[in-house]
């Protein structure tokens, strides 16, 4: 594996060496003071503000190698972006290039073969529209403007989780360009160490171009819906949630979000609890069996479990969270819900303003049957997943948005296993190695570091969550 500047290139920052670079790709190059590169540059989290020197919008593949050998070359940092959502701002950099991949969307289905072949700019929502006509679904996250390069190489946490596992148990095959300009392939039979640690490793090994993965029968009339809690209630409620959870079958995955919901929504200024749930199994009845036992335990105080459509259910945190929200984000995994935890989680939750929320991911079923070393993903043994979060528009909201997601956090954490989401890590958690210990543990980060050294020595892909080549 090659290092250093590119043989042969003898690009700079000058205007000659951005005009070669414009004429070697097929796609637009931006550069500040250019008609579109205000909007061009922004990412979905509205606290970051990063002034990228030059903004490549690859319009196909063969761009990614020039950008690579141009940044090579000039020395200049390289940020990816896919959707864009990443709450630590990955996908822009300041005085660096932004490879922005967003044009390569392509969603090819093979309903027979039930794979799914996806372009690295695709988001969540253009996977559901592709699928959804075929009655297939692709387990992926919840917010359907995120992308899916991002998304997968984290994780991919999402309402399939528990029948089908993350969106990397079904990832078979990535095209990837090195750091060397070289594409691969990456498979359980093609260069199989990539492929380990792209699933959950991150952006740290190359720039993936395109993603295979399984697909599964799903009803696009999906059966999904909301049971609402009140405030007083929030503890009866989850202590009876845990209990039901103990042996849900996989075919439930379950979300229990803490919010005070937004005007539009209609249900006032308090917060209030969602258990939300999606059933895919091909027996509607045994579902509503579930969901009737769930509610036994506490009925709710407003259920929503109307008809819906697949696409409609899966972009319905959408309009709480819209591009340019000021976001800041921590995480935990546990093996538990015990009566502390839970007083912890209604102390903090009760306490909430708008522009916070958290979110509690059900795990389990497949997800836990993946055997631990069998991706670069922590914790298989999570019972539960904890997102804390905050989406707010007003800066001088700052402070007290993120101590409140701190303060809860901080009294989550003598509760919590090792191990922490690489999706759900924020800024200042993206280039420490102390945090990568913590995300992945020592063994998977050996590994991890390992895979860094042969595929990317010289560091070139470090604007993510990172893994040095050396330590």
């Amino acid at each position: 594996m090659s290092g250093g500047r590119a043989k042969g290139m003898t690009m700079t920052t000058d205007t000659s060496g951005v005009e070669q670079l414009r004429t070697s790709i097929k796609g637009r190059l931006l550069a500040p003071g250019d008609t579109e590169y205000d909007e061009a540059r922004r990412v979905w989290n509205g606290m970051i503000d990063k002034r990228p020197r030059l903004i490549i919008q690859a319009a196909a593949t063969s761009d990614v190698a020039p950008t690579i050998a141009f940044a090579r070359a000039t020395g200049l940092p390289l940020a990816i972006r896919s959707g864009g959502h990443n709450v630590a701002g990955n996908g822009t950099v300041d005085d660096g290039i932004l490879l922005d991949m967003g044009r390569l969307n392509t969603v090819e289905v093979d309903a027979e073969a039930r794979l799914v072949h996806v372009g690295a700019g695709a988001t969540l929502g253009d996977i559901d529209r592709a699928t959804e006509p075929h009655a297939l679904a692709v387990p992926v996250g919840v917010v359907s403007g995120t992308g899916i390069a991002g998304l997968t190489l984290g994780g991919g946490v999402g309402w399939l989780t528990r029948p089908y596992g993350l969106t990397i148990d079904n990832l078979v095959a990535a095209e990837v360009v090195l750091a060397n300009g070289e594409q691969v392939g990456a498979s359980d039979t093609e260069n199989a160490d990539l492929f380990w640690g792209l699933r959950g490793g991150g952006g740290n090994f190359g720039v993936v171009t395109s993603f295979t993965f399984r697909a599964y029968p799903l009803n696009p009339d999906v059966f999904a819906g909301t049971l609402i809690y009140e405030r007083p209630r929030w503890g009866e409620a989850l202590r009876s949630y845990v209990e039901w959870a103990g042996d849900a079958p996989d075919e439930v995955t379950t979300l229990v979000t803490f919010m005070v919901p937004p005007a539009d929504w209609e249900l006032g200024d308090r917060p209030l609890m969602f258990l939300g749930f999606a059933w895919a199994g091909a027996e509607r009845d045994a579902g509503e069996a579930e969901i009737a036992r769930l509610r036994a335990g506490c009925e709710p105080d407003v259920p929503v479990v109307d008809p819906t459509r697949w696409i409609t259910f899966q972009s319905g945190f959408d309009a709480a969270m819209p591009k340019g929200v000021r976001a800041y984000w921590r995480n935990a995994s546990f093996d538990r819900l015990d009566d502390a935890m839970i007083e912890a989680i209604v102390e903090h939750c009760g306490a909430q303003s708008f522009g916070t929320a958290a979110d509690l991911h059900h795990m389990g079923g497949a997800f836990g049957r993946v055997p631990e070393d069998a991706t670069a993903f922590p914790n298989r043994a999570a019972a539960f997943w904890l997102n804390i979060y905050g989406f707010w528009a007003d800066a001088d909201d700052d402070a007290a948005r993120v101590g409140w997601v701190k303060g809860f956090s901080d009294a989550m954490q003598p509760h919590a296993m090792a191990g922490q989401y690489v999706n759900f890590l924020g800024q200042e958690d993206a280039n420490a190695h102390g945090k990568a210990l913590a995300a992945y543990g020592k063994a998977k980060l050996d590994r991890l570091t390992d895979v860094k050294r042969r595929y990317d020595p010289e560091n070139l892909f470090r604007i993510n969550h990172n893994i040095p080549p050396a330590i």
